[in-house]
């Protein structure tokens, strides 16, 4: 009888699939209630938080003039919306944890010691894309916009317009900081190598300034803003994707496949 590896997952072979299912509703149960938690805390500051997230725009606002609101009930839509996603933002930690306890139990042990710094950096980068784009991206972008207004018109934006502009925004550079986990993940699971990623360097950097045009306002600023970091971030992707052993290529890999009894049985003569 074949041993078992040492380094075989630790899941049990037989677990029902609905144990499975139990399981994962308890894990997505715990990430609502952990935004739902933040979000009651938040709640209270819910127009402070606004004006914070405002605070780039109505720096460039003309004298005397503020943003407004055109619907009833934007002046509370808004910024509950916005405490909502905050409240979002805040628990990717708490839902990051949950998804690592739901699929550890199925990693090899050096699959584990990768795929945790990826989950990790995942979120610590895509908060940096959105800490960029705030105190970087916006005040240029806004004080484009200001110094093109037409004269005679006066710039006062819907608070609702607003906050969709930004959200979309954020939610663009944080994405786009996500490439180097990307490019780590395609070498890892050997979809691609280095050295091909080197050899399309060049549609990369057209890709990345066609992909500013599309998540950014049609403005050169606001896309060569986020067509720049991408690139960047690409070839820190490569850089550390250089580091990184292939999914299977793992010594590791080897013996448990070696070790771990899925083959049938020889046929005894």
């Amino acid at each position: 009888m074949s041993s078992q590896p040492a380094d075989k997952p630790e899941v049990e072979a037989q677990m029902p699939l609905v144990s499975h299912l139990t399981e994962l509703r308890t894990r997505l149960l715990r990430c609502v209630a952990a935004i739902f938690l933040i979000f009651a805390g938040l709640f209270y500051f819910a127009q402070d938080i606004y004006t914070f997230v405002s605070a780039p725009l109505r720096a460039y606002l003309p004298p005397n003039a503020t943003m407004i609101a055109t619907d009833v009930a934007s002046p509370f839509i808004a910024p509950f919306k916005l405490t909502m996603i905050v409240a979002l933002f805040l628990a990717m930690p708490v839902i990051l944890q949950q998804v690592w306890g739901f699929i550890a139990p199925g990693l090899y042990k050096h699959e584990k010691r990768i795929a945790m710094p990826l989950l990790a950096s995942s979120i610590v980068l895509f908060y940096a894309g959105m800490a960029f784009a705030y105190y970087l991206v916006f005040p240029i972008i806004f004080h484009f916009f200001a110094s093109v207004t037409p004269e005679g018109v006066s710039m006062m934006t819907d608070i609702n317009s607003y906050l969709d502009f930004v959200l979309t925004l954020f939610f663009a550079f944080g994405v786009a900081f996500e490439i180097p986990v990307a490019v780590v993940l395609l070498i890892w699971i050997g979809v691609v190598d280095v050295a091909y990623l080197r050899k399309i360097r060049p549609y990369v950097v057209i890709g990345c300034f066609v992909v500013g045009m599309v998540l950014t306002p049609p403005d050169i600023f606001s896309q060569t803003l986020l067509a720049v970091p991408m690139w960047m971030l690409f070839e820190v992707g490569i850089l550390f994707g250089s580091l990184v052993h292939k999914r299977g290529e793992h010594p590791e890999d080897e013996s448990a496949d070696s070790n771990s009894g899925d083959q049938p049985p020889a046929t005894q003569p």
